[in-house]
């Protein structure tokens, strides 16, 4: 009952939420402006979406090396694009890791490695986002002039960042109290392989030059949509607003993010002084290609051997018998 009733109030919060995103819009006007050259802006969104995905794969096979999870490149990326099916279906912007973790538990990694890979891989990939945003703030600053506006943006920061780094600080503290009692044993787990997957002379900068590369492929994707529609915004302006964009977009209060996004991009667009309509023409269309690549994901769900797999029967994963180092 209580999950139906979240899920319930996520679909309303995003009929909500495009309800009023929407209603100044001319849709008909954003389906005129689509023109056969546009397709072409929007298959190569569709393709950049795909190398996102691909980049993300190499990102959490180092991850899940640490956590006791390795999994095999075809494997991982078969993983990350069934994800994308079900961050489309499931009533949350989250969904898709829920199924990932499933899966490799499911392959014979067991449940608590695949849970921290999952984690490890969204923390990261956290920090990497509030850093690439304090990075462009000094240029925000300029392109903002709204102070209440700038005033929200430095504040989701600064949080974004404490909430990254207190992740792991806990890692490094040597309080043995957070490895023994219950609320924080999982948390300080995640944080020690954080740690030494940011800080390892083999992984670490690998790490982070791919966290990165996903964020800023995001603005790329972004960027194929406003060429599509030959919107009044340049490249700097959307590298600018789209991170906190996507930064808010990630709490699972929406299904796929649909209506936080489209709010958010309306209320950013207000406030870098840019028309708010084509902040919500652009997310619609952002959201339309990452559902078309979640159509793609479903029918690799279908053919997939975890699909056809009959009952719990684990599917061999190479190294599947190694656990989170420490792990009882």
């Amino acid at each position: 009952m209580r999950r139906i009733l979240l899920s319930t109030v996520k679909i309303l919060i995003s009929a909500a939420l495009l309800y009023f995103s929407l209603r100044k819009v001319n849709l008909y006007d954003l389906a005129a402006r689509i023109q056969v050259e546009s397709l072409g802006w929007l298959g190569l969104a569709i393709a950049v979406t795909f190398l996102q995905i691909f980049l993300g794969v190499l990102r959490w096979r180092e991850i899940s090396v640490e956590c006791g999870a390795p999994l095999e490149t075809g494997q991982a990326m078969r993983f990350n694009v069934i994800g994308t099916f079900f961050n489309q279906t499931l009533p949350s912007s989250i969904g898709g890791d829920a199924v990932r973790l499933w899966l490799v538990a499911r392959a014979g990694a067991g449940w608590r490695a695949a849970t921290y890979s999952i984690f490890v891989d969204r923390a990261i990939g956290l920090i990497a986002l509030a850093v690439v945003i304090a990075a462009t703030l000094p240029w925000s600053y300029r392109l903002i002039s709204d102070s209440h506006g700038w005033m929200a943006l430095l504040l989701l920061d600064l949080a974004a960042l404490a909430a990254g780094f207190g992740f792991l600080l806990i890692g490094v503290l040597p309080w043995v109290w957070l490895k023994q009692w219950w609320a924080t044993h999982h948390i300080h787990a995640c944080a020690v392989i954080a740690n030494r997957v940011l800080f390892s002379r083999k992984r670490g900068l690998r790490v982070a030059i791919l966290s990165i590369a996903i964020h800023v492929v995001t603005v790329v994707i972004a960027w194929c949509v406003v060429k599509s529609i030959t919107a009044p915004v340049t490249f700097g302006q959307i590298f600018q607003l789209l991170p906190p964009v996507m930064l808010i977009t990630m709490m699972p209060i929406s299904i796929a993010g649909w209506g936080v996004r489209e709010a958010t991009m309306a209320l950013a667009f207000g406030y870098a002084g840019l028309i708010a309509n084509e902040g919500v023409n652009i997310s619609l269309l952002f959201g339309a290609v990452s559902f078309v690549v979640g159509v793609f994901g479903g029918l690799v769900w279908i053919l997939s051997p975890e699909k056809a797999a009959k009952g719990t029967e684990p599917i061999e994963v190479p190294g599947s018998q190694s656990r989170v180092p420490g792990s009882q």
